[in-house]
């Protein structure tokens, strides 16, 4: 099925709107450039139940249909959380860069990790870059996220991309064509700071210290209650 991206996109001075169909939705999984953070963030799911993945990086396919730009989603009960990541979206010949949050079932993914990452919307900003405009300076970019609970707002996630698989790494593990049109990918994600944690709101922002310019999103999450 089908899904459709609004985007503002960003550079040189203009912006431009572009709708972008989407019909493949592709979430990189352990894809971390340091052995020692990916190590990391494995032991934190594993605190949680989560199994080791056989390999890394994994890449999973989703549904398109979960994605969303909306400002806030549904979940069921109180077991899921965010995780800012980079997303690449190929549209056409450009491939832009946005920021969104892999937001994850946390009970489910002790069974299951592709399903618990079906549960989940996947909540994504509505602004974007081109990849040409950031490519020589990528690992200079910050992915940033916060998190609410009970009140409460408080740093979630904080570092470079530098810790992560670049995005010609990742698409060339995709295979010859690597990125299609119209497809999506989260690129991975950084350890969280004080363990997984779920939250009512989650705000995330990928900045760009060379062009002084930040992408942010920032949603609720709306608890559907669990039948007995």
């Amino acid at each position: 099925m089908r899904s459709r991206l609004s985007f503002t996109v960003f550079g040189d001075g203009t912006q431009q709107s572009v709708d972008v169909p989407v019909d493949t939705l592709i979430i990189a999984g352990w894809a971390g450039r340091d052995r020692d953070a990916v190590e990391h963030h494995i032991a934190e799911l594993a605190a949680l139940g989560v199994r080791r993945p056989s390999s890394t990086p994994c890449f999973y396919r989703l549904a398109p249909a979960l994605l969303a730009q909306d400002d806030a989603i549904d979940v069921v009960g109180q077991t899921s959380s965010g995780e800012a990541e980079c997303v690449l979206v190929r549209h056409g010949a450009d491939l832009l860069v946005s920021v969104g949050s892999d937001h994850t079932d946390r009970e489910v993914e002790a069974y299951g990790v592709t399903v618990s990452k079906q549960v989940c919307a996947k909540p994504v900003a509505r602004d974007a870059w081109r990849f040409a405009d950031v490519a020589a300076h990528w690992d200079q970019l910050t992915l940033r996220a916060w998190v609410t609970r009970d009140g409460e707002r408080r740093l979630y996630q904080e570092g470079t991309v530098a810790s992560l698989l670049s995005p010609q790494a990742l698409m060339e593990m995709l295979g010859p064509d690597g990125l299609p049109a119209g497809a999506a990918m989260f690129c991975g994600t950084l350890a969280a700071i004080g363990g997984v944690a779920g939250g009512e709101r989650f705000e995330i922002e990928l900045l760009d210290p060379v062009l002084g310019r930040t992408i942010r999103h920032c949603y609720a999450t709306q608890a559907l209650a669990i039948a007995d």
